[in-house]
């Protein structure tokens, strides 16, 4: 979870690939209308997000039924979005990847080709609500390499690469 260029989908498919587990990029879940409306600057309400979000607890779920531990990007910004996923069958973890604005900010006017332009930064991270101490995840920094980030998660988790 995290901000819009905090790097969600380069180390998700890195913790991916280390863990040898199923991913899906949240993204990819979107309804063009979303897509649209994105592009075009307007930032999605609630009523835009609810089926988006069920469709990623739905996929999580599915993965689960098939005993396949999974990694799914998404910005889950708020907790009531991350309730939704949390809906999902198994357990769910979240990992915000956290950044410092200036640099998700870089990061964001470097993307080529990605519907999300920067002026929408500013929106997300007054929309961000911090995991609560009841919620199941941890918080790892950003500034590092991507490989950096993914060792920390990793080594946060207890995991070993290839473990389910």
């Amino acid at each position: 979870m995290g901000v819009s260029g905090s790097g969600k989908t380069t180390i998700a498919e890195l913790l991916a690939e280390r863990l040898d587990r199923p991913f899906a990029e949240a993204d990819d879940f979107h309804p063009q209308a979303n897509v649209d409306k994105m592009a075009a600057g307007e930032p999605l309400t609630d009523d835009d997000r609810w089926p988006w979000l069920e469709t990623m607890r739905d996929w999580l779920s599915s993965q689960a039924a098939r005993g396949l531990p999974s990694i799914v990007t998404c910005s889950a910004l708020r907790r009531v979005y991350r309730d939704v996923l949390r809906g999902a069958d198994g357990t769910v973890l979240f990992v915000h990847l956290a950044g410092q604005p200036a640099l998700v900010r870089q990061r964001v006017e470097r993307r080529q080709g990605h519907f999300m332009p920067p002026a929408l930064l500013e929106s997300q991270y007054e929309t961000l609500e911090p995991l609560e101490p009841d919620e199941n995840g941890i918080v790892v920094g950003v500034a590092d390499t991507p490989e950096q980030v993914v060792e920390s998660i990793i080594e946060q988790l207890g995991l070993r690469a290839g473990e389910k």
